[in-house]
């Protein structure tokens, strides 16, 4: 069946049904919203008081931070009704979502209601978190039985990627190849097929690490901001840690999935770590839940001076007080280990407390995981994909145990009174030393059945730098790496720190430029960190800045706008696949691409106004041209002012659908994918169409028009008066002066046509003029110290 999903229908516009509406709006489907009629509203015939539960509820989604949709021109594709009087509309749906309260009742009634007007064929699943799957089917037709399943979207479904499948006996097997690739291809999910036990996969395993720490919290005697700091980044997961993440998500909901885990698993062999420890209990009591009460393990305060203090709980007094620094000798030597496998062994390897730590939560939940197979899943693959994309792991379990190593771990965790399943020390016998291998430009996997490798399902289908890197590079720098994708392109991916562009990355992007230009068909710039770029090394602009060092800055700057305009014309097309953060120069870089394929979470912005300066790396001079295309549909200092206000408000893109409406992306030129799995994959495709449909350098724009003084009395009025107003500080005006002499292409009489060195070499002395400012380096050497922009 070549099945079509154009319209969906959610039912219950509670926190996840209102979000899962948005996400497939995101995705350009047609979606139903329907909810109760409000029990005052009941006699009623006034539409608004009968849909009021479901327009709340999808309004207060809407204005919730972060946002649940990627453009607000987007709402216009939901449409809001009740379950009394809009039922009957999902006959025209392709896919039914429940997504009511988690009573089994309840969804066996609405299941009822559902089965008098769905059409056959029609996809029918539940978005529980625990109740049994298949206890949902009792009276349902066998069309109704075979198009069933469970799917379980987390919190918020716009941000994380996983979506777990669950089956039941009856499920049509085609029905769930089509959910897996749907899930993943269109709303860009890592979708796990999971067994139906109790949590399934990701909440099993997650919660059972969670609730061993805060075992382990009481016995080890570590505070709550001791934790955070060891859980976090460190180790490869989300700066919310392990107690931020609690207050996040909500202690009474980890409570609920723990207390359910330990009724329904009573031959879990870790069952009683599932029972709530007292502190746990205490915050219960006394709804201490975190965010939604305002307090949990953090609460936010305002101190004496009138600002805003976040206190932390103290776990033995139980009240809270002023947050404490942390400091173990294991972390202080693990800074300098860029690399996070060979970070986490290290870690393990740590003699102090610290130490202790990872290696009594790292080996039990090593145990915990082996003995889960074949429980919750046969392939241990899916375990590591549910942590990653569920809680945010860049490390899975088997993962990290990989980094450690298995072998190596075993007399530690022997010593420890820790015992893995029988089928590890098997696997060792046989001469297999670790889960995972890549080979060929595939990742295969140690299938416990078999007891051999076994290629993960699609990793051969799907593009990974991960998978290519090792057989395929074919140069390398500090700073850069160079990979053949196959067909005639290559991919350029940088690994600095933040991947921030300097003189490595340069001369990687000039290298990548000329092997393809002599023997390949096109170039692709991306990479799989946690950003694309946060832009420029400001450090080193800083030290040339304040050493003086200006003709060596010029230089740089030089060297920055040369390799762009490479970018742009070269004799190869050169396609950029950006993703989460793409700032400053990583913006700047995808402005001069022949085409952008970004991902849907792509944050892209010209933020150099921020540090003191303006974009220097031709990301002024692109605003400007773009303006320029625009002043033919009239309005043009309108034009001007919008780009100048979106430089000088150093906007950035809340995803890359914004990143059109902002200017940075180009309508019909640039795309998005929501899928980041498949995202190089259609960028080397795209580079690809473009080579084979013919392609010939561009030719540099000699025709751009610039507005001289017509534009710069608007700018220098406009920046009086924020200055007047006390809007801006001195040093803004300055640098919002200059800002727009170059977009206005300076002291002209009036609109006159430039080429781009002529703008250039402007935003390059503008640029150079502004770091010879005192406050330039001011806020540059604050973002170098403390992160954080001086507003000076």
């Amino acid at each position: 069946m070549n099945r079509k999903i154009n319209k969906v229908a959610v039912l219950g516009s509670g926190v996840m049904g209102s979000r899962i509406a948005c996400h497939f709006a995101n995705i350009g489907v047609e979606v139903l919203l329907l909810d109760i009629v409000p029990k005052e509203a009941a006699e009623l015939k006034d539409k608004a008081a009968r849909n009021k539960i479901v327009n709340d509820a999808l309004q207060f989604a809407l204005k919730s931070n972060p946002s649940p949709i990627y453009s607000k021109s987007f709402i216009s594709r939901i449409s809001t009704g009740n379950f009394d009087d809009d039922l009957a509309k999902i006959a025209n749906c392709d896919w039914v979502i429940e997504v009511v309260i988690e009573r089994l009742d309840i969804k066996q009634q609405v299941f009822a209601n559902v089965e008098k007007y769905r059409k056959p064929g029609t996809l029918i699943t539940s978005n529980t978190s625990g109740i049994p799957i298949h206890l949902m089917l009792e009276g349902r037709s066998e069309d109704f039985q075979k198009h069933f399943c469970g799917t379980h979207f987390f919190n918020p479904p716009r941000y994380l990627k996983l979506l777990e499948l669950i089956p039941t006996p009856k499920t049509d097997p085609a029905v769930m190849a089509f959910l897996e690739d749907y899930g993943q291809r269109f709303l860009g999910k890592t979708t796990v097929v999971c067994k139906d036990t109790p949590a399934f996969i990701a909440n099993r395993i997650g919660v059972y690490s969670i609730m061993s720490l805060f075992h382990t919290v009481t016995e080890m005697g570590l505070t709550v901001e001791e934790v955070d700091k060891l859980t976090g980044p460190v180790i490869g997961r989300p700066k919310s840690a392990t107690f931020r993440t609690c207050d996040v998500v909500g202690l009474d909901t980890l409570v609920h999935v723990a207390n359910g885990v330990k009724d329904n698993c009573t031959n879990d062999e870790a069952n009683a770590v599932f029972t709530i420890p007292t502190y746990i209990n205490k915050m219960v009591e006394n709804k201490w839940l975190g965010s939604k009460t305002k307090q949990g393990f953090f609460k936010k305060v305002t101190g004496e001076n009138g600002k805003s203090e976040i206190l932390t709980l103290d776990l033995n007094t139980m009240e809270y007080r002023a947050g404490e620094k942390v400091k173990f000798a294991t972390l202080e030597m693990a800074k300098s280990i860029d690399d996070l496998k060979q970070r986490t062994k290290a870690l393990v390897k740590g003699q102090d407390k610290a130490g202790e730590f990872y290696r009594k939560s790292f080996f039990g939940l090593f145990a915990y995981v082996s003995n889960r197979i074949p429980e919750i899943t046969d392939a241990i693959y899916k375990i590591d994909d549910a942590l990653s994309a569920g809680f945010g792991w860049q490390l899975g379990p088997f993962a990290t145990w990989d980094a450690i190593g298995v072998e190596e771990s075993l007399p530690y965790m022997e010593k420890m009174g820790i015992t893995p399943n029988a089928w590890i020390k098997e696997m060792l016998a046989a001469g297999i030393k670790s889960f995972y291998k890549v080979e060929k430009g595939a990742k295969y996997f140690y299938d416990i059945t078999s007891k051999s490798y076994q290629i993960i399902p699609g990793s051969d289908k799907v593009l990974s730098l991960e998978t290519l890197r090792a057989e395929n590079t074919i140069w390398k720098n500090s700073g850069t790496t160079i990979v053949d994708l196959g067909d005639g392109i290559i991919n350029l991916e940088f690994h600095t720190k933040m991947n921030t562009i300097g003189g490595e990355v340069i001369e990687g992007i000039n290298k990548a430029i000329d092997l393809a230009e002599q023997s390949y068909k096109g170039l692709v710039i991306s990479n799989d960190g946690d950003n694309f770029s946060a832009g420029a090394n400001v450090g080193m602009i800083f030290m040339m800045a304040a050493e003086q060092e200006y003709d060596e800055l010029n230089f740089a700057i030089q060297a920055f706008q040369n390799t762009m305009m490479r970018v742009r014309y070269s004799s190869i097309p050169v396609v950029v696949a950006p993703h989460n953060l793409a700032l400053g120069g990583g913006c700047e870089m995808s402005m001069h691409a022949d085409k952008v394929v970004a991902h849907a979470e792509t944050y892209m912005g010209l933020v150099e106004f921020g540090v003191g300066v303006i974009p220097g790396g031709g990301g002024t001079k692109e605003f400007a041209l773009r303006a320029s295309d625009e002043f033919g549909d009239g309005m043009r200092l309108n034009i001007l002012r919008n780009r100048f206000l979106t430089i000088g408000q150093a906007l950035v893109s809340t995803s890359a659908q914004e990143a059109f409406e902002l200017g940075y992306l180009r309508k019909g030129i640039d795309e998005v994918v929501v899928s980041r799995a498949h995202q190089l994959s259609y960028a080397k495709q795209a580079a690809l169409n473009m080579a084979n449909k013919g392609y010939t350098k561009p030719l540099q724009r000699k025709d751009i028009k610039v507005l001289g003084n017509e534009g710069l009395g608007i700018v220098y009025v406009g920046a009086n008066s924020m200055k007047s107003g006390n809007y801006m500080s001195e040093h803004d005006q300055v640098i919002s002066e200059k800002l727009g002499f170059v977009l206005c292409g300076g002291d002209l009489s009036g609109p006159m046509e430039v080429n781009e060195q002529y703008l250039l070499d402007m935003e390059r002395k503008a640029f150079l003029e502004l770091c010879t400012e005192r406050k330039t380096l001011e806020r540059l050497q604050s973002i170098i110290t403390t992160g954080k922009v001086l507003r000076n």
